[in-house]
């Protein structure tokens, strides 16, 4: 494998850091905490309109649906990502990562146009309503229901840790529409405002101290027909679409190399007696193990980056980033919590929490991902069954009693 850039990508390289050197202080996460909510909600359009403007964001978006209108090149978002982890600043984004590629790979022309440009910047964010109280691993036995009254879907039913569900203005949502059908074959993706009359969102404090999940209630909720992307009873196949999405994303190798400098800082400047946490032996042979974890995740991310290079699917190198991106944050914070020692237990405003309580949230969000988006058993099922063609689990009948 040759590790080495052309000129051409090394100069491109260059400009970025020029001008992140030049606007990093105008990124959401620089501007300090002296902002009302509605300040900082600007702050991060205009970050996100800048990014844009200079093919930093939504590079490969058509101009026509508010992106960049680059042409797809892998090794130029690879150093993106590298250099905005790098710089610790808050990167670009393709307005919500899993909504608007499913909708510009399966939307229609019109959807295109009325969802995706106010996504991008930042004017139109969503949550995603999957799933429920009796449908968490399974998802396909989902029961939240719609019938068609006139022009409308009535929806009826209830969704569980939705994540921002009562900040979001839309949600892209799975419901029954067939009920006769078999599970994977009577859904639809339908998309609709979180205003729409008959929504009841709940929030539900995590064990990070913060209400980020919710659960949703849906009571005769009308929404338009035209409002389903793709084709009804198709929706499993659109979810799977955005679920491709949110899998990559929940395993940046990127940033799993910034937070190890992070630790690398912290374990060289905290000491116990005097002696620096980097020297105590035990403390520096969890970092090595990690930090090759780390390395063996960098160098998969560019296996997958140089079968895209070659329009080619990267098969099983990609099935595994959620598991092993989620696995490893959590570890890299577990290290930090465990050297830390008591003053890894501290929450809240002690005068002795160390970088303001991130390590204590990272650990405990970092274990709730691990559960996010797929658990990492129904992760290891994927590999074995998709990626390595082994045989399916075993399905055991239930015996009555």
């Amino acid at each position: 494998m040759d590790l080495e850039y052309s000129a051409e990508y090394e100069q491109y390289r260059q400009d970025l850091r020029k001008f992140l050197d030049e606007n990093k202080h105008r990124s959401p996460g620089m501007v300090g905490t002296a902002f009302t909510g509605e300040e900082r909600e600007k702050i991060a359009r205009d970050w996100q309109a800048l990014l844009i403007e200079n093919g930093y964001a939504a590079r490969t978006i058509p101009k026509e649906y508010g992106g960049a209108g680059q042409e797809p090149d892998p090794l130029k978002a690879h150093i993106i990502a590298e250099e905005f982890a790098r710089y610790r600043v808050r990167p670009g984004h393709s307005g919500d990562n899993r909504l608007v590629p499913t909708v510009l790979d399966l939307g229609t022309e019109e959807q295109k146009r009325w969802l995706v440009p106010p996504t991008l910047r930042g004017e139109m964010t969503w949550c995603q309503g999957y799933s429920e109280p009796q449908s968490g691993s399974d998802l396909a036995s989902l029961s939240t229901r719609a019938h068609v009254d006139g022009d409308d879907f009535v929806i009826n039913g209830q969704k569980i840790w939705t994540s921002g569900a009562q900040r979001a203005d839309m949600i892209f949502c799975l419901v029954r529409t067939e009920p006769e059908a078999p599970k994977h074959q009577g859904i639809s993706y339908l998309v609709f405002s979180m205003k729409t009359p008959g929504i009841d969102v709940r929030p539900l404090v995590t064990m990070t101290g913060e209400a980020t999940f919710n659960e949703v209630f849906f009571t005769d909720v009308r929404v338009p027909t035209t409002q389903i992307i793709g084709k009804r009873g198709e929706g499993w196949f659109v979810a799977n679409n955005t679920l491709k999405y949110e899998r990559e994303g929940l395993g940046d190798p990127n940033q799993a190399e910034s937070r190890l400098r992070e630790v690398v800082a912290i374990l060289e400047r905290e000491t116990v007696d005097g002696q620096r946490i980097m020297d105590n032996p035990v403390y520096r042979d969890r970092l090595l193990r990690l930090q090759g974890q780390v390395l063996a995740m960098k160098y998969n991310s560019m296996r997958i980056l140089t079968s895209r290079s070659k329009g080619e699917e990267p098969g099983l190198p990609r099935w595994i980033v959620k598991l092993q991106g989620c696995e490893l944050n959590h570890q890299l914070a577990g290290l930090v919590i465990d050297a830390l020692g008591e003053l890894g237990t501290l929450y809240y405003n002690s005068p002795l929490l160390r970088d303001r309580g991130m390590w204590q949230q990272r650990y405990m969000m970092d274990l709730g991902l691990i559960i996010g988006g797929g658990t990492a058993q129904i992760q290891k099922n994927i590999i074995g069954e998709r990626a390595l063609g082994l045989p399916k689990e075993p399905k055991y009948a239930e015996v009555s009693s």
